[in-house]
């Protein structure tokens, strides 16, 4: 496993798990945003994930049963209404999700990464749109002043595609299985409720001009668990 310097945010815009997380984390430590590598998760297609294997790569992650996915609405309903959200499910049907992950790529190389991510989010769980619909990202492109057929066309160009196979090596490296998933040189957190631990650690690893870490925030999150999730992979 690489022993990473950057910290990294393994981030699903599929997954509402990551939705919040990434909303606790940029409401609550901004500061702490620029610092993070973060890196999409996302289940590959058939073409990523024949180069995957060919690569020596196996994406950790397989579709959640009709149990769990009934817990995760559930459990994502409790978390919304304590934090005074409100979420629209969204249908997914023969999802692609190479559409929406590998757009992110071409909206971070023009530093709208951030901006593009709280977009895709606002649309997945604030309208229940589709966010593998190209149409869908064409027009999240254009509304931050992006070429929008750069992002709605990101999944056909073999450059992001390869781009987007070596980001899941990294997953597979970083031994990476759900999501959000938080990775400091050895380190390692999943789930929404392991934020406050993620930002206690790395306060303990950023010492001051004094040597004295200075205090961050606790995030003040809810729990959220079970034996396959722990609020993450949704």
């Amino acid at each position: 496993m690489p022993k990473n310097k950057t910290p990294r945010f393994y981030f699903s815009l599929r997954s509402p798990y990551s939705w919040l997380a990434h909303q606790e984390l940029t409401a609550r430590h901004p500061e702490l945003v620029e610092r993070l590598e973060w890196v999409p998760f996302y289940e590959p297609d058939e073409s990523s994930a024949r180069q995957l294997a060919e690569a020596g790569g196996r994406f950790p992650y397989s579709e959640m049963s009709r149990e769990k996915n009934r817990y995760v609405l559930q459990d994502v309903g409790r978390l919304t209404k304590a934090r005074g959200i409100e979420v629209t499910w969204p249908v997914d049907r023969d999802p692609v999700w190479e559409v929406p992950h590998l757009a992110y790529l071409v909206a971070a190389a023009h530093g709208r990464g951030q901006d593009y991510i709280a977009a895709v989010y606002r649309a997945r769980f604030g309208e229940g749109r589709n966010i593998c619909d190209p149409a869908t990202v064409a027009e999240i492109g254009a509304r931050l002043g992006l070429d929008p057929q750069s992002l709605a066309g990101a999944s056909q160009r073999p450059e992001l595609r390869a781009e987007g196979v070596a980001m899941l090596l990294d997953v597979c490296k970083d031994g990476v299985f759900g999501v959000p998933f938080l990775v400091h040189g050895y380190t390692r957190f999943w789930g929404l409720d392991r934020l406050d631990a993620f930002v206690e650690h790395l306060r303990t690893q950023q010492p001051s001009a004094g040597s004295v870490p200075q205090p961050l925030a606790a995030v003040g999150l809810g729990r959220s668990a079970d034996d396959g999730h722990a609020g993450g992979c949704g």
